[in-house]
């Protein structure tokens, strides 16, 4: 049964809530690498924030939802960097936790931006990177 998210919005107010990925099963891929602590950074296109997500700002927490909206974690932005998409460095890619190396990073970048609104490689990136502080999934 999904942990209510009241609760949690209460115990962080401030809170943002956040999804990963753009499908179930990459929402679902990239929640757990969070959790395993593999996943300590991600990134967006500066468009979607510009069209109205509120920009990543350090110390801001958010709730992590799955794709069916349930919360899974709490998270806290500990860096920002906004840079164009070849400006990405490897130790910011590699700090993703998906991609052994820069150009696998790019490559399921490139794809990912090129489903969701369009891709350049000059176009501006939000680099995050976070900190887990709660998991929510409920004790078995």
């Amino acid at each position: 049964m999904p942990v209510p998210i009241e609760p949690i919005k209460d115990r962080y107010p401030a809170a943002v809530t956040v999804k990963f990925g753009d499908s179930a099963a990459l929402s679902a891929a990239l929640v757990s690498s969070i959790r395993s602590g593999k996943k300590a950074a991600t990134c967006g296109a500066l468009r979607d924030f510009e069209a109205g997500e509120p920009l990543p700002s350090v110390g801001r927490r958010d709730i992590v939802l799955a794709w069916d909206g349930s919360p899974e974690l709490v998270i806290e932005t500990i860096e920002v960097v906004q840079c164009s998409f070849e400006e990405v460095t490897e130790a910011m890619a590699l700090a993703e936790g998906e991609n052994d190396d820069l150009e696998g990073w790019r490559n399921d970048h490139r794809a990912f931006f090129q489903r969701n609104g369009g891709f350049s490689p000059q176009m501006q990136v939000v680099w995050e990177r976070f900190a887990l502080i709660e998991d929510l999934a409920p004790a078995s």
